[in-house]
């Protein structure tokens, strides 16, 4: 009877308790591996340097922090350049990502399933390759005697008048082969989301936009555009967010007088050993990517709740 009377009361607890399971597992893993190591980084922005290890130290009296850091922050024009080259770099490769993708995207969704699948294989089969190994094909490639090198010359030299023939341009070790690297590197993540996107929409709407007189520019301007506005967020944020605190790529092809942010961030860790410099350095990178991200749901949610009513 025992057995009886207590099988409901399993079931019930299997089938909650693997669902709460299930909920709380995420949450979990955020905050083990993004909320506690955050609150790390922001205690040690608030400390001094010291000569032990850890390099860093809190002081021995009230209020036990300091602000140094942070005064350092916006008044040392290495942090300030850095941050506005980390930036400005990251917009323009998202930039040339979405000119570029936003086509190859909806050049997909037109063929048939097939040929999408292949198409889409494709895009990902650079992912199969180590990152490493695709960055310093792209040195070897930026060199001045090699066939890509040459190829531009020979374009611009064809297309640019000038009164002297360019021999070969220097491509390594600028902010030109950065933005390059990084657009070969984040384009795949400007194109799945814009497929995924473009893939769901109603081609009806097309065609009773052509049925009514409107030619396929402004189809593509009044409906196609509009409707792919979410796909098109998705994969800027995917390409803009890593970009900017990217490490590798302006490490291996990108000049140490115009470094980005997250190489700044590398060398305060690493040989200058400023651990609460650069974990300040951290946390204002992260605020300036994840403040406005927050706002913009927060918005677009009490929009969503607008429209709704």
């Amino acid at each position: 009877m025992s057995n009886i009377s207590n099988k409901p009361h399993a079931n019930w607890f299997n089938r909650r308790g693997w669902r709460d399971i299930i909920i709380v597992a995420p949450y979990a893993w955020l905050i083990a591996f993004f909320v506690i190591p955050f609150i790390i980084v922001i205690v040690m922005s608030f400390a001094k340097t010291a000569t032990e290890s850890p390099p860093f130290a809190f002081l021995p009296e009230w209020p036990y922090i300091r602000f140094e850091t942070y005064i350092r922050l916006f008044s040392d024009s290495l942090y300030i350049r850095s941050t506005f080259i980390s930036l400005y770099n990251a917009a323009i490769a998202t930039l040339l990502c979405l000119l570029i993708g936003y086509p190859m995207a909806l050049g997909i969704t037109r063929v048939n399933k097939s040929a999408q699948r292949l198409l889409l294989m494709l895009i990902i089969l650079p992912f199969w390759t180590s990152f490493l190994l695709r960055v310093y094909a792209w040195i070897g490639l930026m060199g001045k005697n090699s066939w890509f090198n040459q190829l531009l010359t020979v374009i611009y030299n064809a297309v640019v008048p000038s009164s002297w023939e360019v021999t070969g341009f220097q491509l390594m070790n600028t902010n030109f082969a950065v933005v390059l690297v990084m657009v070969y590197s984040y384009l795949p993540f400007m194109i799945l989301p814009l497929y995924a996107n473009l893939e769901k929409l109603d081609m009806t709407l097309n065609e009773a936009a052509m049925d009514l007189g409107s030619r396929p520019w402004q189809v593509f301007k009044d409906v196609t555009l509009p409707l792919s506005i979410p796909g098109i967020i998705a994969g800027g944020l995917l390409v803009f967010i890593p970009a900017s605190g990217e490490l590798i790529i302006p490490s291996l092809v990108g000049s140490a007088a115009d470094p980005m942010i997250g190489r700044v961030i590398q060398q305060e860790f690493g040989s200058n050993r400023d651990w609460p410099m650069a974990s300040t350095v951290a946390v204002a990178l992260l605020l300036l990517l994840v403040v406005p991200l927050v706002l913009y749901n927060h918005f677009e949610a009490r929009a969503g709740k607008a429209g709704g009513t």
